[in-house]
């Protein structure tokens, strides 16, 4: 229970219908709105923290706290006095179900050739095209948290062959998915590579020049992640010696993009705003994490999402 006594106190800078709700289920909570940016009051202090990515001033808000929970599925983008809580979680695994969609869907358009294979005009044969599939196909998948494990899950009903390598030495929760044992051996011979790791500074560029020579010439990388995972000079001259038949990019380095990036332009880059995330229930499953993580803080319970500081996620 509370460090500062029996009610529990929420520092919250998620403001307006979210203060609301965590009041109306959780009438015991005492929550106190606080800015994400500029000073903040000096007798300001509670039990928790709910941050947001941007907020400013970190650094004097998670002294006064024993935990810190921020409503971003990956934390690279914190800043670094985030690192410094005693416990620091994130709502890993809230954008599971749509971004694993969102692969699918991109898979599936490299494969039926989508939207190139739409008409507007007679076309020069009828009845005929050349397209592929995705059952008896190959995916890699670079990590195998709960996005790689909700994309393995999809590939499997489709037929594919799913291959996996994470950092640490744990089995898979997805039946038929095959670990590997190292970067290599997950992105040989995969006909589609899906990047699904956490972005660190271990994992930097992890998708580079000795990575891109691995694949099997005409592999269809997907990158769902974070832009700074691949070296995008890597990239570009893999897509223009054929390595790589195509890029599927939601996410790239820098965000966004400035104008006139080669990426905007290249005929073998498909590029999304950062947005496969996004779903109806996007916003309410994030905020529920958060809501049951609070009910485990209130009962002592271990809550779910916490970070490694040291390994940054």
């Amino acid at each position: 229970m509370s460090t500062y006594g029996e009610t529990v106190r929420l520092l919250n800078q998620i403001h307006g219908a979210g203060t609301e709700r965590i009041r109306r289920q959780f009438p015991e909570v005492d929550v106190v709105e606080v800015p994400i940016e500029g000073d903040v009051e000096p007798s300001i202090e509670g039990d928790a923290l709910v941050c947001l990515t941007m907020a400013t001033n970190l650094d004097q808000l998670v002294p006064r706290v024993r935990w810190v929970h921020s409503f971003s599925t990956g934390v690279d983008s914190l800043p670094e006095a985030a690192f410094n809580a005693e416990v620091l979680t994130c709502s890993r695994g809230a954008g599971a179900v749509p971004i694993s969609e969102f692969v699918l869907a991109a898979m599936l358009a490299f494969e039926k050739n989508i939207p190139d294979v739409w008409i507007h005009d007679v076309p020069e044969h009828w009845n005929f095209a050349d397209l592929g599939g995705l059952s008896g196909r190959s995916v890699g998948l670079v990590g195998l948290g709960g996005i790689g494990e909700a994309v393995a899950d999809r590939a499997r009903v489709f037929g594919m062959e799913v291959k996996a390598f994470r950092r640490r030495a744990l089995p898979s929760r997805v039946a038929d998915v095959r670990m590997v044992a190292s970067l290599e051996e997950v992105v040989a011979d995969a006909d589609h590579v899906v990047i699904a790791a956490p972005y660190t500074p271990k994992t930097h560029h992890l998708i580079d020049g000795d990575a891109f020579s691995q694949m099997r010439e005409g592999v269809h990388l997907v990158n769902i992640a974070r832009g700074g995972l691949i070296d995008q000079d890597a990239l570009r001259a893999a897509l223009d010696d054929g390595r790589v038949a195509m890029a599927t990019l939601d996410t790239v380095e820098p965000e966004p993009l400035p104008a006139g990036h080669w990426m905007f332009t290249h005929p073998k880059v498909r590029l999304s705003p950062h947005v496969s995330w996004s779903s109806p229930e996007g916003g309410r499953k994030i905020f529920e994490l958060f809501l049951e993580n609070l009910g485990r803080h209130i009962r002592g319970e271990p809550l779910e999402g916490v970070v490694d500081t040291d390994e940054r996620y």
